[in-house]
């Protein structure tokens, strides 16, 4: 499939979230680091995207923008980009007196362009801390927050410049302004999902050849996806489940069954004891990812004999977020599928991941594509490290008991409810440190628990959910009444960012 835009990655968080946008409104998009302009196949447009750095830093990261101009095709710069553009033409920026981050108001002064059909007084989303303070000769603006500071500019025909985030949802009308510059492109739509399962199979194939491909199932979306993606490339496959001890409740049964409707036979492999003896003691939530990370494939490859290819269900928020994937973006933190054994063998050519561009939501319109249940599509998001990531501190066979039984009620009522298919993601989380309660007129001094439940499109940005409160006093009350060692139920009301979805 040929690109249409190419997106030039300066380290933003959200940058793989353009790629995503753009496809959406049926263009093929990539991502790029700004280094390989020169190597680019023919596009028709070129954003250039958000990122960490300062234009005026030392070391900031830059563009050919002689190349660039030769392209001759649209250009659109998104905060940084917008910035870097502003200095290749010409004008000034200076540090802004404090960081401008969250909701403003979009002041449109010219709708014929990047504005046609976008309403005055839109929300748009900041996240920068340069302003611009002098324009480039022939540069006009073409809207303004509501403090009259100028937030998108045209430098000339064909480059235009955005100091906010349309790729965020907390952009209200942002769709339309990526939709009206796609509009600009000498290109019709020529994106969809059915096309790109079709250059999937076949990069997998070609990738493949006659090697066999071990697959790490969990019984979640990406891994069931990729196992069933696998399958109808026509590879040999080995996917292999090992239950580590940090399932859910009765977890190993249900992956086992749901793998059975899809016609795929697992492996299983119990190794709980491995893996509470390697956490034992640990406390550090990066130290216990890679622990294991490590140990997940010790496990993996010892029960698979000789294998030739890995096969991984690793996403792109997984990649960005890990800070592997090339670019200058802050690392979050060490997805599993990144620790460093995997690196090393991505760099021998043994690990292959079909999945690594794409996002939930277009993960699970591929499953769909290929007939998997409703049910195994729908399934709530669950961590590589499973309730590790859930258990704060020291990790235990009884903290894990009783997480597992918290999580299972929290589970159980959203489903009864009716909730459970509203929410991205549910999850409990079992704090470090114990409180004082009563319960039958006796002291007790045991744990709280912290219930999540966000929505999200694509795991980059989460909003908390506004359960009923009658539903939370049921989730509590069953709670309390009956898993021992609780006394306490919390529920987190944080957004992602600052906060993240999972609690470590």
């Amino acid at each position: 499939m040929e690109v249409q835009v190419a997106v030039l990655d300066y380290g933003s968080q959200y940058s793989q979230l353009i790629v995503r946008r753009v496809r959406e409104l049926g263009f093929y998009a990539r991502l790029y680091l700004p280094e390989q302009l020169k190597e680019l196949p023919p596009v028709q447009g070129v954003i250039l995207s958000g990122g960490p750095a300062s234009v005026s830093d030392a070391d900031a990261p830059d563009v050919d923008f002689d190349y660039l101009k030769e392209l001759k095709v649209p250009v659109l710069g998104v905060c940084y980009g917008m910035q870097l553009l502003n200095k290749k033409f010409g004008g000034t920026l200076q540090p802004g007196r404090t960081s401008e981050y969250g909701p403003a108001l979009l002041q449109i002064l010219d709708d014929q362009s990047l504005f046609a059909d976008v309403n005055s007084d839109s929300q748009i989303w900041m996240s920068h801390s340069d302003t611009v303070t002098e324009l480039p000769p022939g540069a006009s603006i073409l809207a303004t927050n509501e403090e009259k500071q100028a937030v998108a500019l045209r430098f000339c025909d064909g480059f235009y410049g955005i100091q906010f985030h349309p790729e965020v949802t907390h952009s209200h009308e942002g769709r339309s302004i990526l939709r009206n510059y796609l509009k600009m492109l000498d290109a019709a739509p020529g994106f969809d999902v059915e096309s790109f399962k079709k250059q999937l199979i076949d990069e997998i194939i070609e990738e493949v050849g006659d090697r066999e491909v071990v697959c790490g199932v969990s019984g979640g979306v990406d891994s069931t996806v990729l196992a069933v993606l696998l399958h109808k490339a026509g590879v040999k496959v080995h996917p292999i489940f090992v239950d580590t001890g940090m399932l859910r409740k009765e977890e190993d049964l249900e992956v086992q069954e749901q793998f059975k409707e899809v016609g795929i036979e697992i492996d299983t492999v119990y190794a709980e004891e491995r893996f509470l003896t390697a956490l034992a003691g640990e406390t550090d939530p990066e130290k216990k990812r890679v622990i294991i990370g490590n140990l997940f494939l010790d496990v993996f490859f010892e029960h698979a004999g000789h294998v030739e290819l890995l096969a991984q269900g690793t996403l792109y928020p997984d990649v960005i977020e890990s800070a592997t994937s090339g670019s200058k973006a802050s690392k979050i933190k060490t997805h599993h599928n990144r620790v460093d054994r995997v690196m090393d063998l991505k760099a021998e050519g043994k690990v292959i991941e079909p999945l690594a561009e794409l996002f939930k939501d277009e993960v699970r319109e591929l499953g769909a594509s290929m007939g998997i249940p409703e049910r195994a599509l729908n399934r709530h998001p669950f961590p590589g490290p499973g309730l590790a990531v859930r258990c704060p501190g020291e990790v235990s066979k009884d903290k894990l008991d009783i997480l597992r039984e918290a999580d299972a009620i929290f589970i159980d009522t959203l489903r009864s409810s009716g909730w459970y298919d509203r929410i991205w993601q549910a999850c409990c989380t079992l704090l470090p440190a114990k409180s004082v309660g009563v319960k039958g007129d006796v002291r007790a001094y045991e744990y709280p628990v912290s219930l999540r439940a966000v929505i999200s499109e694509d795991a980059m940005t989460a909003d908390w959910v506004e359960i009923p409160f009658p539903v939370l006093r049921e989730i509590s009350n069953k709670i309390l009444n009956g898993v021992k060692g609780v006394n306490r139920v919390l529920y987190d009301i944080s957004t992602k960012p600052p906060a993240s979805i999972e609690w470590e």
